[in-house]
């Protein structure tokens, strides 16, 4: 069966597609806001295992509709036998080479610099070429930097849990961007998708007002050291329904400090005030830390959102689509503002209670 989608895939810079075509049955690639890697997997028919095996390490790019999705390395290539659906070879890849040494312990310490110039040097020992962090994240000074042992994977996950931030390791190169702002650390604009009732959307789950992570404001303790005593210092959030402070247990260092992981904390409640999934037509522009603006639901529905996550998949017999994760709504999203009525629509019926 004939593809419906075009598609292409390079190795190592070579375009394999028309060699892969005959066996190629599934495409599927996902996009998460940084607390994952970026994965793909390619399913192939391998009837009599005629198909060469991959290298580990090879470098991998997946187009879908002339849009590119996935850069990354091959990380795996798992077989699988059934009696009836015969032999599956599948290529797994990744954003991020598992291989390389950001998975190692690092001991370093930096005195006097900025987060900047902190991330660069954990990107420099890691084995990348580097990495583009946000430009005010990155102006963030502090007396002491040291991942301590820690891998510059968790080390600058921490940082970017505690900061607000999203990182992510993409080939050789790490993004360290400020989270839930629909841009780039670099400082463009993230793209924009558009979702429409009746149109491109299939199927959409969307709570769009939870109250677990619900905070009036974030309060971070520290200690300053001109008054030899310990602070406090509150960001207001902003939830109106609710008095709930959310503290953090551990003491940061000083004052800029604790107002960056409060602002951080800020960013992250903001962000967990909705959740949904959204499946539609094959959208390959969408990216984690875009906007997703949703039209033709219902009040208090439509509205925009952020993008959190991405997943693409194509098959040999069944078309294309996108599911989209959702969260941080914006604008009218989780807000209904008709005025209510009391009247009963004239065709429900109203019960009578029954004569005793």
């Amino acid at each position: 069966m004939p593809w419906k989608v075009s598609w292409r895939v390079t190795v190592d810079g070579r375009d394999m597609s028309a060699g892969m075509r005959p066996y190629l049955i599934a495409i599927s690639v996902s996009d998460k806001d940084g607390m994952a890697s970026d994965a793909a997997s390619l399913t192939f028919d391998d009837a009599v295992g005629q198909l060469l095996l991959p290298k580990g390490g090879a470098n991998v790019a997946i187009e879908l509709d002339g849009v590119r999705i996935f850069e990354g390395v091959v990380d795996g290539t798992p077989w699988a036998l059934t009696r009836g659906g015969g032999r599956i070879l599948s290529v797994s890849a990744k954003g991020l080479d598992t291989r390389g040494r950001a998975k190692e312990g690092q001991t370093w310490h930096l005195d006097d610099a900025t987060l900047d110039e902190a991330l660069q040097k954990g990107a420099k020992v890691a084995g990348l070429e580097g990495i583009t962090v946000d430009r005010e994240l990155g102006q963030l000074k502090r007396p002491y930097w040291s991942p301590q042992g820690a891998s510059f994977l968790g080390w600058a996950r921490r940082l970017a849990a505690d900061h607000g931030a999203t990182f992510k390791v993409r080939g050789s190169r790490a993004v360290f961007a400020k989270r839930g702002q629909g841009a780039s650390a670099a400082g463009g604009a993230m793209p924009t998708v558009e979702a429409k009732i009746p149109g491109n959307v299939i199927t959409a789950h969307i709570d769009p007002a939870q109250g677990r992570r619900a905070f009036k404001a974030a309060r971070v303790r520290y200690f300053d050291r001109k008054k030899a005593t310990f602070e406090e210092k509150d960001v207001e959030i902003g939830a109106d329904d609710t008095e709930a402070v959310n503290v953090r247990r551990f003491t940061a260092a000083d004052g800029d400090e604790a107002d960056a992981i409060g602002q951080g904390r800020r960013s992250d409640a903001e962000r967990e005030r909705a959740t949904g999934t959204i499946e539609m037509d094959l959208e390959p522009a969408a990216q984690a830390e875009g906007t997703l603006n949703l039209t033709g639901a219902r009040a208090g529905i439509d509205g925009s959102y952020r993008i959190v996550g991405v997943t693409h998949k194509a098959d040999r017999g069944g078309g294309a689509t996108t599911s989209i994760e959702i969260k941080q709504p914006q604008g009218e999203a989780g807000k209904d503002s008709r005025t209510p009525t009391q009247s009963t629509p004239a065709n429900v019926p109203i019960p009578t209670p029954r004569a005793t």
